[in-house]
């Protein structure tokens, strides 16, 4: 069992920082980020690993409902019903009718499936690559925004069961992950994560809530140690995608309340995933006995946008 506690304070984040930044690189698109290492060619030979056909959503189902671990419910609202008696849409002539509805989602929050963009994150008051935090205005932003993925992103994609290795359920909420944790389960699961790959830590946040319940996620909840991105950085993957938000609470690091995601978006250039489910995944992984897959995942064309909802799949 890993320890539960590892403090980090200010001095050594920074110096954490420093150390897996990507901000002096050059001859590449500074929005880039990560993605650089995601390459048509890795892009294809990923697109080779689809053998059965089976896909398996990763994007939890959409919850209107107020809770402890879904502080910002979404909205879906029915616009039109073709029943007697429904509202009646301005298209209906004759026999013929249509049912549409309205969703509104703020999505940077706990439960909804989501990609974080670049833009995302300032720390300091810049963004990734040294970018002004102040060319993200009320009309979106002007830099390393989701449009960047308007092409989706596809690639090889390697869970990692952190609970399956750990012989447990789920990672208790305020346990970390640690880079140990990681190796351990490439070891388990025969599998290697390596450059341009997209990453997925499985937690078991999802199952614990199935089982036992809501409980105020926002202060505690299982997560990556931020010393763990340095195995992030060494094998140069292009995104992070976790059933939770990658970053443990109550945050171990002084002063900064969302470690993970300052390093892995603003110091390296990391697209985050949040808030994914892995149960069907991680069942189908033992199945098919193994742990890598194609991963796509189309984010809409949010201009300025900061992120999008996401329901990415695994191709098997």
């Amino acid at each position: 069992m890993a320890q539960t506690t590892g403090r980090l304070s200010a001095g050594e984040f920074r110096t954490l920082f420093a150390a897996v930044s990507a901000w002096d690189r050059t001859g590449e698109p500074a929005e880039r980020g990560a993605l650089r290492h995601l390459t048509p060619d890795r892009v294809a030979a990923a697109a080779r690993l689809v053998r059965t056909g089976v896909t398996v959503p990763l994007g939890r189902v959409l919850d209107t409902h107020r809770g402890p671990a879904n502080p910002s419910p979404a909205v879906h609202v029915m616009t039109s019903t073709p029943e007697p008696g429904g509202e009646s849409d301005a298209d209906a002539t004759g026999t013929v009718h249509f049912a549409t509805d309205y969703v509104g989602l703020d999505y940077h929050h706990d439960t909804h499936s989501h990609v974080d963009a670049l833009c995302h994150v300032d720390f300091d008051g810049l963004l990734y690559g040294g970018v002004p935090a102040e060319t993200v205005t009320s009309y979106g932003a002007e830099h390393a925004s989701i449009a960047m993925l308007a092409g989706g992103l596809v690639g090889r994609g390697v869970l990692l069961d952190i609970p399956r290795v750990r012989g447990s359920r789920w990672v208790e909420p305020g346990q970390h992950v640690y880079r140990k944790d990681l190796e351990a389960a490439e070891h388990e699961q025969r599998v290697r994560v390596g450059t341009g790959d997209i990453l997925l830590v499985r937690t078991g946040h999802a199952r614990r809530l199935d089982e036992l319940g809501p409980w105020d996620t926002t202060r505690v909840k299982a997560g990556l140690h931020p010393a763990t991105v340095t195995f992030l950085a060494e094998r140069e993957v292009a995104a992070l995608g976790c059933d939770a938000n990658s970053d443990t609470a109550p945050s171990t690091t002084d002063g900064v309340a969302f470690p993970v995601h300052v390093l892995a978006i603003n110091a390296m250039g990391i697209h985050l995933l949040d808030y994914l489910h892995f149960e069907e995944l991680a069942e189908r992984c033992v199945r098919e006995d193994r742990w890598e897959f194609l991963f796509v995942a189309a984010p809409l064309r949010v201009p300025g946008g900061t992120g999008s909802p996401v329901n990415p799949l695994a191709i098997f």
